[in-house]
Parts: structure tokens; sequence; C-alpha cells
């Protein structure tokens, strides 16, 4: 498959995430100790991984590193800033992320930003501010769980520029890395604000591994995406998480549907397709 199907197809994995997240804080696990838990049960994998390709990714050690780092903070940013602040102004804020991508891949990347491409991350803004809903609350100043879900979606940016310029960086590296880094930044936070990691039954272990799994297929997927896809691109893709989120939670009546959530979707898979479309080739000059 195309690397742009193939990222839409990790975006979608991320939408759905919410449902195991769920099942997971109806046991009584939820906020940081779950991203502690299973992003700890994947550096069990990841570990002996990078080991083996410590070969291949020592060249571009320090792209890797952004991506530990970023990508770790990236997740445990979101989750701290939904669990401490306003849900909806995190998640704009979080979904900020396409325009520092846009801006990042021209500065650091070199890419070249064509009219299409500037004019689907503005209808993929609007679009995310119709589905998530808006009002006077909104816009008030920032605090520190909005600056938390800020530096997350900046991480967030910061990790698909370091995936895409860590060309020689092997798949499975780049993947599992992050998952390192969610797992020392989560442990981090939980240090930080005393949260207790609960106590955790050896059947819950199971269902964290098989959440972790999930997890990792998803993110094999989207890094495979990032590699490929010239990030100002692929920063819009992935905002299909978002629509698939809500369709899914309404489709299990957790949410209802508006007409602004109803357009607002349509934009951003609008906004998706535009960007999904394979870039034309310049013609050679004679």
């Amino acid at each position: 498959m195309r690397p742009e199907v193939v990222l839409l197809l990790g975006a979608s994995f991320w939408g759905l995430g919410w449902i195991p997240l769920e099942h997971l804080a109806a046991q009584g696990l939820s906020g940081m100790p779950v991203v502690v838990y299973t992003y700890s049960l994947l550096c069990l994998l990841a570990m002996p991984v990078l080991l083996i390709q410590r070969h291949a990714w020592w060249p571009q050690r320090r792209a890797l590193a952004v991506v530990c780092l970023c990508g770790g903070w990236a997740t445990a940013g979101l989750v701290g800033a939904l669990s401490e602040g306003d849900v909806v102004r995190a998640m704009l804020l979080f979904y900020l992320a396409p325009v520092w991508s846009l801006l990042g891949s021209r500065l650091l990347l070199g890419e070249q930003l064509t009219a299409s491409r500037i004019g689907a991350v503005l209808l993929a803004m609007f679009g995310i501010a119709l589905t998530l809903g808006i009002d006077a609350d909104t816009f008030r100043p920032l605090q520190g769980s909005d600056w938390l879900a800020l530096s997350a979606g900046i991480a967030f940016a910061a990790n698909n520029l370091a995936t895409r310029s860590a060309e020689q960086v092997p798949l499975a590296s780049k993947a599992l890395a992050a998952f390192i880094g969610a797992a020392i930044t989560g442990g981090l936070f939980c240090l930080l604000q005393k949260i207790a990691l609960p106590a955790v039954a050896p059947g819950q272990w199971l269902q964290l591994g098989l959440f972790g799994l999930f997890w990792l297929t998803a993110m094999s997927a989207a890094q495979y995406g990032f590699s490929h896809v010239d990030a100002s691109r692929a920063a819009v893709l992935v905002l299909v998480e978002l629509v698939v989120a809500v369709l899914t939670a309404a489709a299990f009546g957790e949410r209802q549907l508006g007409p602004g959530e109803w357009f607002g979707g349509a934009l951003v898979l609008t906004a998706a397709l535009l960007a999904e479309r394979p870039s034309r080739p310049r013609s050679a000059l004679a």
C-alpha cells in the first residue's frame, strides 16, 4: 500500500484507542499509570530490538533521540493535560501540531509549501474547531494544563519531523524509541505529581499487554507513514484520528453529534483527502 494509506490506517487505529482506555479505566487503571505500565511493557520489547539494530541507527542517533524524547513527551503531556484541564481546550491546543509541522518542514527539511498544503492545514484547523466545539471560554488566557497540551503538540510535530529526517534508522527502532520516551516521561510525571501506581492483577497485566500490542501496530504504521510522506502532508493525514474517535464515540452512545460536528468532521476528511493526493513531479527543464 502507499505510505499515505498506511498512515491513514495507523491514525485510524489511534482514533480507536479510547475504547481499550475506557475499558481499563473502568477497572481502576487510568491516566498516567496506564502510560507507565503500558509503555514499560513495550520497553521489554524495545530494548533488545534497539540493541540488535544499534549499528543501523547509530549514525543518526541524534534524530532517534529526538524521536524518543519528543514522542514520549507528546504522549505523556497530552495525557496529563487531558486529566488536569479542560478536554476541549487541551485537544484544540494539541491539534495545532499540523501548523508546527508545516513550519518545521519548511524551515528544517526544506519542503516546498504549496498553496494546496497550506489550504489543507487551514481547512483541517477549522474542521477541528467545529468538531470539538468552541465557545467564549475556549479563548481565555492559557493556564498550566493548556501549556502542557500546547507543548505536547509541538513535541508531536518535532517527533514527526525527526522521524522523517532519520532515513537510515530502521522502522522498528523509530517506533520503539518513542515507547521508551513515553515510559520515562510518564514515570517522571508520576514522581513530580506524586501519583501512586495502583496494584495490577495478573489478568490486567494481560490486558495491558494486549493494549500495548495494539498501540505497537498503530505506531508502526504511523512511523512508516511519517518516514515516507512529507511532514506537512503527514500532519494533516493523522487528523483522521480525531474523526474516527468522534464517530466511534457516537456509535457507542458516548457522544451526540450535531451539525457542527458532522460539518467539522467532513472538513477534516476533505483536508486529509487533499493531503493524501500524491505530489505531482516537477517537470524537467530542457
